[in-house]
């Protein structure tokens, strides 16, 4: 099998938000000095609210964070706890004692028995199980694979988001990548650029859509639910594309269900999720796109990252991993009446006459 060579990545801008898999922009934040800050008020504060005046002092923390300050008794004047609407009088010492936000302590180690299916000095390839969030963000601010890849591997601080290139949804498992170089990163960023990372994914559908397929259609926010996505033709919608195959067929509270091989061309956040909903075949599980009342035959959404494909950072072989469905989804196409498929060719560049053609296969 002889996947396209990569066009030269020197020649590829980085474009931050090529990907929406990708958490762009997201970096540890800096240090910030906790310890008590005391301030003296003068003449030119008198009249002044105190949560304006407070927040001209120390404009290293934000409004929303001295407001909560103020309300939690952080914040005194005089020794007495201070309300931010209060009218500064021009001669009080206030007291602010910082306290830490979750979002401080985001990129911390934490011991995390990780699935990694393959390490060398440049790349972690990881099989992530269903229910781990990738990446810290907001009501998710520890206990993510980024926190566990920073306990695996320390030298991960010093690459933005901890070597992350890519995210797989919470309750999506499969194959992830991770490089342990900022260069090693920086390639495999290139290489999501130029669409030449192979990222091959199994869902389990309802109904039976048609034996093959190209989605081409553009995704953006919902205009209705800002937490969803859609396709859609606004002109700040971005290109996604998904190519399809359906595998077999099933059935699963006396409905059909097929089981559906996606190769994703564009990474765009719920892609597949939101792609096969457009076509009328919403994903077994899947309590945002699917329908409700089917929600309750599977526990999340039956979608796994099951092989990727990338040119090797440091060594430029082209490398391959696949790894089995995590149990639950083996159990759910079981009950379905299916059996798991063997591999079958990986993208549409492929070479079926000779299956010594130099690409490195890993199966797990």
């Amino acid at each position: 099998m002889i996947l396209t060579p990569a066009p030269d990545s020197a020649d590829l801008p980085i474009d931050p938000d090529f990907d929406d898999e990708l958490e762009a922009g997201f970096a540890p934040a800096p240090g910030i000095d906790l310890s008590p800050m005391t301030l003296a008020l003068h003449e030119e504060h008198c009249g002044q609210r105190l949560d304006k005046v407070v927040a001209g002092l120390v404009p290293q923390f934000s409004r929303s964070r001295l407001q909560q300050w103020f309300e939690s008794g952080h914040i005194t004047v005089d020794g007495k706890p201070a309300r931010g609407k209060d009218t500064a009088y021009g001669d009080e010492t206030i007291v602010v004692e910082p306290q830490a936000a979750p979002e401080d302590t985001a990129f911390t180690p934490e011991p995390m028995d990780l699935n990694i299916v393959h390490e060398d000095d440049d790349i972690i390839v990881i099989n992530k199980p269903a229910g781990l969030v990738v990446h810290p963000g907001s009501g998710n601010w520890s206990g993510t694979l980024l926190n566990g890849l920073l306990h695996h591997c320390p030298q991960l601080v010093g690459v933005p988001r901890a070597g992350i290139v890519h995210r797989l949804d919470k309750d999506t498992s499969g194959l992830m990548v991770v490089g342990k170089t900022l260069a090693a990163q920086t390639d495999l960023v290139r290489q999501l650029q130029a669409r030449t990372v192979k990222r091959e994914y199994f869902a389990l559908v309802w109904g039976t859509p048609r034996a093959s397929g190209t989605i081409d259609s553009p995704m953006g926010r919902d205009a209705k639910d800002r937490v969803k996505m859609a396709v859609s033709n606004s002109p700040f919608a971005k290109p996604a594309i998904t190519h399809y195959e359906r595998v077999v067929t099933g059935e699963l509270d006396r409905r059909p269900v097929s089981l559906v091989r996606c190769r994703l061309e564009t990474g765009r956040t719920h892609q597949i999720r939101v792609h096969m909903q457009s076509l009328g075949f919403a994903l077994v599980g899947d309590a945002v796109y699917g329908k409700r009342h089917l929600t309750p035959v599977f526990h999340r959404q039956a979608l796994q990252a099951r092989r990727l494909g990338l040119v090797h950072p440091g060594s430029g072989e082209q490398c391959e991993w696949t790894v089995p469905l995590a149990d639950d989804f083996a159990a759910l196409i079981a009950q379905a009446g299916i059996e798991e498929p063997q591999d079958g060719d990986f993208g549409n560049e492929v070479d079926d006459e000779d299956d010594d053609d130099g690409v490195v296969t890993y199966r797990v």
